[in-house]
């Protein structure tokens, strides 16, 4: 007996997981509460026989109507059909009933009496119960499909995060090995310099931004090898800097969330028509707030930083991103004129 318990505990954990298992506690449920209520004025024995009876009805349309009359219902899309057929199943079931009932009520003149009277109620809860159940599947099959409907969504935004995080621009890694590459025919000492930062931003990007969210230390350590490569590339032609304001801590925040405005900035801000070109990042950080303000030099004849084809993976883009991850908790304000971008990007980390 003592090897037998756990295995017992073992197979009632094992079939809690059914929806057997609730449909037999319901009814088990119901007929305790119905006992309970009917053997102050029957007794005992005669409450046990009628609530018995009265249960074994119930689940009896219940279930006819779950597994026949509903899904006859859902095939034919006919409501009154269902109803209507429910109405008969009761009137069917109604004499039946109170035959039983009758029978298992011999030598109570008084409760026969009150059966063979109150054939209405007799019809009116077997109704009842019948209309329950399709209550009862109604709201369960709009739970299942809100709930399917949430994982739908769920997961087609995970496959649109990682869709549009691709779509960071390739460019910067081949421009920097082509940069890379003019260092190694010089025989320059930056090249080794390249190798390490390019290594570090590559292993980010592989092993570490497959995760939701990331330390934020660990992005700006990304952005700062970022532009360290730009500097190494553009040498004097651009003036690059970055200033980081507040405490870094523990923060996270969604990978390379930011990057691509740091893309955009590069591709405006530099070209043969700009002489001396600048990127001005500042990063400040309040508790769970990260500001971002990023300001570059551009051309007047270049096309609108709104436009899709405007480099990196384009504000398109980035604006779904921010709306996905940090709904209703981020505010991007752009300023442009003649001759430079100026982006201020508001987010609420702890919103993610």
């Amino acid at each position: 007996m003592i090897i037998a318990l756990p295995s017992l505990k073992k197979q009632i954990k094992s079939w809690s997981k059914h929806d057997s298992f609730y449909h037999v506690v319901f009814w088990i449920s119901l007929f305790l509460v119905m006992l309970a209520t009917s053997i102050p004025s029957m007794g005992f024995v005669q409450a046990l026989l009628t609530d018995f009876i009265n249960v074994g009805f119930f689940a009896g349309i219940s279930y006819f109507n779950y597994f026949y009359l509903f899904p006859k219902y859902l095939k034919d899309r006919n409501l009154w059909w269902h109803f209507g057929a429910l109405v008969v199943i009761s009137l069917l079931i109604t004499p039946i009933k109170t035959i039983f009932l009758f029978f298992f009520s011999s030598g109570n003149i008084e409760l026969q009496s009150h059966y063979l009277n109150d054939q209405f109620f007799i019809f009116i809860s077997t109704f009842f119960a019948g209309t329950s159940t399709t209550i009862y599947k109604v709201m369960n099959d709009w739970l299942i499909q809100q709930r399917d409907k949430k994982e739908l969504e769920s997961q087609t935004l995970q496959s649109e995060l990682k869709f549009l995080k691709s779509q960071i621009n390739p460019h910067f890694l081949f421009n920097t090995l082509n940069s890379l590459y003019a260092l190694t025919l010089k025989k320059s000492d930056l090249a080794p310099e390249i190798v390490l930062k390019l290594s570090e931003m590559m292993r980010y990007m592989l092993y570490e931004c497959n995760e939701k969210e990331v330390p934020l230390q660990k992005e700006i350590n990304y952005m700062q090898n970022y532009l360290e490569l730009e500097k190494l590339r553009h040498g004097a032609k651009m003036l690059i800097n970055l200033k980081v304001n507040g405490e870094v801590s523990d923060q996270k925040i969604s990978p390379l969330i930011l990057i691509p405005f740091i893309e955009n900035s590069f591709k405006h801000g530099i070209n043969n028509q700009i002489t001396q070109g600048f990127v001005n990042l500042e990063l400040n950080v309040f508790d769970n707030d990260l500001q971002m303000i990023l300001e570059n030099s551009k051309s007047p004849s270049l096309p609108k930083i709104g436009d899709k084809r405007s480099g990196g993976i384009g504000l398109v883009n980035v604006r779904r991103r921010m709306a996905i991850l940090y709904p209703d908790h981020h505010h991007l304000e752009i300023k442009e004129s003649p001759n430079t971008y100026k982006i201020e990007l508001n987010l609420n980390l702890i919103n993610n």
